[in-house]
This record gives C-alpha cells, structure tokens and sequence, in this order.
C-alpha cells in the first residue's frame, strides 16, 4: 500500500537527504576524491533517489505552484538513477551535487510549508 505522507512531509524528507549528502561529502572537495570512493558515490547516489523519489509524489498542485523549480528534472535524475543504474556517470553526479543541489536546498529553505495551503 502507497503511503499517505502530504506535501510537507515530503519536502521534510527532501531536506534530509540533503543534510545527508552535506554531511556525507564533508572533507570531499573534489570530483577525483568523490568518484574514487564508491561506498560515498553509493551514498550518495541513494540521497539523490529518495529526492527524487519525495519530488515525484509530490503533489501536482505544488509543483505547479511552484514553477521555480524544474521538478521534472528532478524526477527524471531519480529514473536515470534508478533505471539506468550502469550508465551513470560520477562526474555528472558531481556536478549535479556542486550546482543544482544547493539551490535545492535554499529553495525549499524559502518555502514556508506550513504557510502554504498548496503544500497541504
């Protein structure tokens, strides 16, 4: 049976994968040192599913309401992740966690949840 959490738990959960990652990557600095541990890569790669994962149940009225975000490239991160498993580059993945993902995060650090009736 699907679970029944809402919009604010979901971001609850978005949130702490990245706490996750940031807490994961700590004395990682660079794509080399990144891409030569693979139990990290793996952790990381995990985080990346559960955003993923919480962004696709997310409601479609929050997401519309929300146009800031390009959730559909957050969600189809998570199917490549997933799905394309073997075909996943590392560098990509790094990139991914030096730009998009800190923007993420103070994007969902602005939106005020419980204020917003569409996150509801």
């Amino acid at each position: 049976m699907r679970d029944k959490l809402n919009d604010p738990a979901r971001l609850e959960l978005i949130r702490e994968a990245i706490t996750n990652i940031e807490t994961f990557l700590v004395g990682t600095t660079t794509c080399e040192a990144f891409t030569a541990n693979k139990i990290l890569c793996h952790a990381i790669v995990y985080n990346l599913q559960c955003i993923g994962e919480s962004v696709y149940r997310l409601s479609a009225e929050f997401t519309s309401s929300h146009p800031q975000m390009d959730w559909d490239a957050i969600k189809g991160l998570r199917h490549v992740l997933v799905h394309d498993y073997y075909s996943v580059n590392m560098e990509t993945v790094w990139m991914i966690l030096e730009k998009d993902l800190p923007r993420l995060k103070e994007y969902l650090e602005a939106v005020d949840i419980t204020a917003d009736h569409s996150a509801v």
